[in-house]
């Protein structure tokens, strides 16, 4: 399946100012991309970084002015739903690969060290592994209610748990939190995810958060905002938390004045659907 991935961000900016981009495919996906471009009306040429999680970053430094940033690509993705396994296991931590471990601390937004008596007394009895994430992903869907206007960059897992409103971000780092509480190592996602096979949500399109949790020596995807399988995710950025994985970070005042996110089937392909 071909997807039309992209977005568009519009910036007034006082001052110059150098920032960071993360909107491309991840590191991961890029033998299924088959063509994309990045272009900023400053002109110049983005310089490239890859993180610490494999993201893939575009340096930019932007004059005073409005400044347009755009960027379009064609993904090939897998025209099947996120896979379950329902039997797998989590490794006790002294049997991680040092590369998962880090997902198990406390971070940022996801604070996992103050919510490890709730986490134990509500999911403690429920069978280790797969189904103690889906119980997780389940319990923070039904708690959380999706509000945009009451949302907040500054809120972190116990505060959404608390006042029990956020948007995917908050569901995300909510369930993370609990997860690494039990000892399950779960990662930050996000990343573009058209509505396929899905009622119209009757929202404008937005990049979208979710996470991966380690078990069955593996990562799988757990949506706990939507709480269903999907199709056609293309990941952006892993992190701890969204602190890794803004997809601008300027070093500078920057008041955004338009965004646009586009996912879904290409042209190409919607053709050869129909």
């Amino acid at each position: 399946m071909l997807l039309s991935v992209g977005c568009r961000f519009v910036f007034d900016l006082p001052a110059p100012i150098h920032a960071v981009l993360m909107v491309e495919p991840h590191t991961s996906e890029l033998d299924r991309v088959v063509t994309d471009t990045l272009l900023c009306s400053a002109g110049g040429e983005p310089g490239r970084l890859v993180d610490g999680f494999e993201n893939r970053c575009r340096r930019l430094s932007l004059p005073a002015g409005e400044v347009d940033i755009t960027y379009a690509g064609l993904v090939e993705v897998a025209d099947e739903l996120d896979p379950v396994d329902e039997s797998a296991a989590v490794a006790a931590p002294a049997e991680l690969p040092g590369s998962v471990l880090p997902f198990l601390f406390p971070s940022r937004y996801c604070e996992s060290d103050l919510l490890t008596e709730q986490a134990w007394d509500l999911f403690g009895q429920v069978p280790s592994g797969w189904h103690r994430v889906q119980a997780i992903v389940d319990w923070v869907h039904d708690q959380v209610d999706f509000d945009y206007s009451r949302s907040s960059p500054a809120h972190s897992a116990v505060s959404v748990l608390q006042g029990k409103v956020g948007v995917c971000r908050d569901y995300t780092h909510a369930a993370i939190a609990m997860c690494r509480a039990l000892n399950i190592p779960t990662r930050y996602v996000f990343g573009y995810l058209p509505d396929i096979e899905v009622p119209d949500p009757g929202l404008p399109m937005d990049f979208c958060a979710w996470m991966e949790a380690y078990v069955g020596g593996r990562w799988y995807t757990f949506d706990v905002r939507n709480n269903q399988r999907r199709k056609g995710r293309v990941v952006i950025g892993r992190g701890r938390d969204a602190a890794d994985v803004a997809m601008v970070t300027s070093f500078g005042h920057a008041q955004l004045l338009d965004m646009q996110v586009t996912a879904e089937r290409a042209l190409q392909e919607a053709q050869r659907v129909a």
